[in-house]
């Protein structure tokens, strides 16, 4: 039996990468940093060899474990390999924009439902998500709030108990 739309009250979302564009966030401060020094990087390299350390075994929650993967990929790239151009590349974080049409979209879904963000970032770094979106979320969900990350089980727990105690499901 398939419900209609207009049945459910809450709506859950992913926020980095799907809300708020981190890659274009990522390279354009590869970009910048390269420039510093006088030199170019691929992008998309870049988002590859990012991808291959993010999921690493020494991985940190995210965003701050950005400081740790451009330690790791810099020589690679050619960029400088100080620990203050990882933190940048973290700090970067808190000036990432959404897509285009993803704040109008929240703002109308938000007339209706009850948005719950589920992001694997920081609290920090979500509360500056947040506000480039308009802040439109009902409830947000952080690695920091649910000790773990998507796609364990026991984030979605959190989440799911959370909408319980509100008496839906």
């Amino acid at each position: 039996m398939s419900k209609s739309l207009s049945e459910f009250k809450y709506m859950t979302f992913d926020v980095v990468g799907t809300l708020i564009d981190f890659e274009g966030g990522l390279k354009t401060c590869f970009a910048e940093i390269a420039a510093e020094v006088g030199s170019t990087v691929d992008g998309e390299q870049a988002l590859s060899l990012y991808r291959a350390a993010r999921y690493s075994d020494h991985a940190d929650l995210f965003p701050d474990d950005l400081v740790r993967v451009y330690l790791a990929i810099a020589p690679k790239l050619g960029l400088p390999t100080e620990q203050k151009h990882g933190e940048r590349l973290r700090d970067s974080a808190k000036s990432w924009k959404g897509f285009a049409d993803s704040a109008a979209a929240l703002a109308s879904l938000a007339k209706d439902y009850r948005l719950v963000a589920m992001t694997n970032a920081r609290r920090w770094a979500f509360d500056f998500f947040e506000k480039e979106l308009g802040n439109p979320f009902y409830a947000a969900f952080t690695a920091d709030d649910t000790g773990t990350e998507k796609p364990d089980p026991a984030f979605f727990e959190k989440v799911f108990d959370y909408v319980a105690s509100e008496g839906h499901s």
